[in-house]
């Protein structure tokens, strides 16, 4: 699991969608700057940064299987008001997200976390809206499932 959690940073580093947003490796630092953030390894309100869960392949007892779920979560803010375009600015991240994780030509890896899964994919989200004196916030907490043979 560290090698696909540090592959799924390095896809989302890379991806043309997310040229505009810090990939922050787990949980917030203190300076909260960047008005456009995904966090990999962390969401909030979230107990664990990724679940686990394993059984047999086959019969035998030679190969597992291990699923995994990565928390996940994309953070825009502003100093305005209008939720409506903090709204469509995490759905585009999310967008940005799953457009990364889809094999291309240029790619081709990218479903398998570079090799270090059998499937990775955007699997579940959950949206929050806050405004405040700082302005209007959208997060979306999200996962990302992946399968491998163990």
């Amino acid at each position: 699991m560290p090698a696909a959690i540090d592959a799924l940073l390095a896809i989302l580093r890379a991806a043309p969608g997310l040229s505009e947003a810090l990939i922050v490796d787990g949980p917030p630092a203190v300076n909260l700057s960047d008005r456009h953030r995904i966090y990999v390894g962390y969401a909030p309100g979230a107990e664990q940064s990724v679940d686990i869960v394993q059984g047999f392949a086959s019969a035998g007892a030679r190969t597992r299987d291990e699923d995994s779920t990565i928390a996940c979560y994309a953070e825009t803010w502003a100093g305005d008001t209008d939720m409506s375009l903090r709204r469509t600015r995490v759905f585009e991240l999310l967008a940005a997200v799953e457009n990364a994780l889809r094999a291309t030509d240029a790619a081709p890896e990218a479903p398998t976390l570079n090799g270090t899964v059998q499937w990775a994919h955007l699997t579940a989200g959950a949206l929050v809206q806050e405004q405040n004196s700082d302005g209007a916030l959208a997060g979306l907490s999200f996962t990302v499932t992946c399968r491998a043979r163990i």
